[in-house]
C-alpha cells in the first residue's frame, strides 16, 4: 500500500474497530460482573423478605400444612423475565412446604445458608438460602443462570447493534476527513504536474498548512539550487567554447602558415606556435575534465590515505617538463615521512593546479617553493612563487571560473584556482591566496585529515 491516504484510512478504521472491540469486551465483562452483583443482592433481599413474612405470620404456606404455591403476576412488558425469580420453602426435616409457580419440585440446594451454584432439573441455578431455626424452615430463592446470561447478552446487543450501524458512518467520516486533510498535498501535486520542465519559479508559500510549508520551502530551495546549477552549466559551456575557439583558431592559422611557408624559418616558427597551441588546448581540456569530475559529487573513499612526500614527488615529476621549458625550479621542503593525506586524489588535483599555476606565473630562473606541514586538524600546504603578484582590485575575482587577470600567462585558462577551490570544498577544507611582501604570491591550502 503506497498511498499515504489509503494507509491513513486503513490505520484509522483499523484502530477504531479495535477500540470498539476492546470497549465491547470491557463492557461485557463489567456488565456481567455488575449484573451478577445486582441480581445476587436481589436474591438476598427476596429471601430475607420471604423469611420476614414467615416470621411475622403474614404468609401462609398451605392452611392444612400442605404444599402451597406463590403465583406472581406476569410482567407484560418483560415476558422473558417474568419467571426469573424462583422460591422454595423447605422444612428442616427435608419436606417441601411451599414454592413459587414454575419453581422445580426438587430441592434447589443442599446449602443451609448463603449463596451457591446448583444444577437442578437439568438447569443451572444461582441460589441464596436462609435457615430459620425458630420456624424450622429454609427459604431458598434462585435465579436461572440462563436467564441471567440472556440479560447480559441483551444489554451487550443493545450496545453492539448501534455500534455496528455507526461504524460505516465513522468510516465514511474518516475517509472524508483524511481526504480533506491531505487536500493541500493533492493541490501541490497538481501544481507540480502542470509545470513545464523549464519552470523553476518558486511555489507560493502563503496560506500553507504547518505540514506542507516545510515541503514547499524545501522545493523552492531545490529550485534555486537547480537554477544555479543550470546557470553554471550554461556559463561553463559558453566559456569553454570561447576558450577552445581561440586556440583552435590559432592552430588553424598557424597550420595554414606552415603549409604555405616559403622558407624553413617561417615554417619552423609556425610549427612551434602549433605546438604551443596544442599544449594550451590540451591543458584546457584536461582542466575542464577535472572540473567536471569534481562537480559529479562522486563518493570518496574516506579511509584511504597516501604519503604526502610521494604525492608531491609525483606532481613534481609530472610538471618537470613544463618547469624546465620555463626555466623554473620546483623546490619541495623536507617532509615528515609520517604525514599522510586523506582523499589523496583530490589533494593531488588541487596541489598540481597550484604548482602549475605558480610555474606559469614565475619569471625565468626563479624557484617555486612547496612546503607541507602537519597541524592538529590536518595538514597545511603552501606554494610560493616570485612572479608579479595579483593586483588588489582583481583579488575578489581570481577564484571565479575562466577569470584571467592582467598578469595572465600565455597558457592560462582561468580554471586552475577554480579547480583548487572546488576540490577543497569537497573535503570541507579551506584555501586562501595573497600577495607576498616581496614579489609573487603565496597560496595556502588547509586540508583536513
Amino acid at each position: 500500500m503506497n498511498s499515504i491516504r489509503n494507509r491513513l484510512i486503513a490505520i484509522l478504521i483499523g484502530f477504531t474497530c479495535l477500540i470498539w472491540l476492546a470497549a465491547v469486551g470491557w463492557i461485557y465483562y463489567s456488565t456481567q460482573t455488575e449484573i451478577q452483583k445486582v441480581l445476587d443482592a436481589r436474591l438476598m433481599e427476596a429471601a430475607r423478605m420471604v423469611n420476614s413474612l414467615l416470621k411475622d405470620n403474614r404468609l401462609e404456606v398451605g392452611a392444612d400444612g400442605g404444599i402451597g404455591q406463590f403465583t406472581p403476576r406476569p410482567i407484560p412488558d418483560f415476558p422473558d423475565y417474568d419467571r426469573q425469580l424462583f422460591c422454595q420453602i423447605w422444612s428442616l426435616d427435608g419436606q417441601l412446604i411451599g414454592r413459587s409457580a414454575s419453581a422445580p419440585e426438587d430441592q434447589l440446594t443442599e446449602e443451609h445458608n448463603g449463596f451457591s451454584y446448583e444444577k437442578v432439573s437439568g438447569l443451572d441455578w444461582r441460589v441464596y438460602t436462609i435457615e430459620n431455626t425458630q420456624l424450622g424452615v429454609r427459604v431458598m430463592v434462585a435465579d436461572s443462570m440462563s436467564i441471567r446470561s440472556r440479560l447480559v447478552r441483551d444489554v451487550i446487543a443493545g450496545f453492539i447493534i448501534p455500534a455496528l450501524l455507526i461504524l460505516p458512518l465513522m468510516a465514511g467520516m474518516i475517509w472524508l476527513s483524511v481526504r480533506r486533510g491531505l487536500a493541500p498535498l493533492s493541490r501541490l501535486t497538481q501544481n507540480l504536474t502542470a509545470r513545464s520542465a523549464q519552470d523553476l519559479s518558486p511555489l507560493k508559500e502563503n496560506s500553507l498548512t504547518t505540514e506542507v510549508a516545510p515541503v514547499v520551502k524545501a522545493l523552492n530551495d531545490l529550485f534555486v539550487r537547480v537554477e544555479e546549477a543550470r546557470e553554471r552549466e550554461r556559463n561553463f559551456a559558453i566559456f569553454a567554447a570561447h576558450e577552445l575557439k581561440t586556440p583552435l583558431a590559432g592552430l588553424k592559422t598557424q597550420a595554414q602558415i606552415a603549409v604555405n611557408a616559403k622558407d624553413d624559418d617561417m615554417r619552423s616558427h609556425a610549427m612551434r606556435q602549433i605546438q604551443t597551441g596544442v599544449d594550451r588546448t590540451t591543458r584546457l581540456i584536461k582542466q575542464l575534465i577535472d572540473l567536471a569530475s569534481l562537480e559529479q559529487d562522486l563518493p570518496e573513499n574516506l579511509t584511504r590515505t597516501e604519503c604526502a612526500s610521494q604525492i608531491l614527488a609525483t606532481i613534481a615529476g609530472d610538471l618537470s617538463g613544463l618547469a624546465a621549458k620555463r626555466d623554473v625550479s620546483i623546490n619541495i621542503a623536507d617532509i615528515d615521512k609520517n604525514i599522510r593525506i586523506k582523499n589523496p586524489d583530490l589533494f593531488m588535483l588541487a596541489a598540481r593546479n597550484l604548482i602549475e599555476n605558480a610555474i606559469l606565473h614565475s619569471p625565468k630562473n626563479s624557484p617555486v617553493d612547496c612546503i607541507i606541514t602537519s597541524q592538529d586538524d590536518g595538514i597545511k600546504f603552501e606554494v610560493k612563487d616570485n612572479g608579479y603578484g595579483i593586483p588588489e582590485a582583481e583579488m575578489p575575482h581570481i577564484l571565479n571560473r575562466f577569470y584571467s587577470g592582467s598578469n595572465k600567462s600565455e597558457n592560462g585558462s582561468g580554471l586552475g584556482l577554480a579547480i583548487v577551490t572546488t576540490a577543497t570544498e569537497r573535503v570541507n577544507g579551506s584555501f586562501s591566496i595573497k600577495n607576498r611582501r616581496s614579489n609573487g604570491i603565496k597560496a595556502t591550502l588547509n586540508w583536513p585529515n
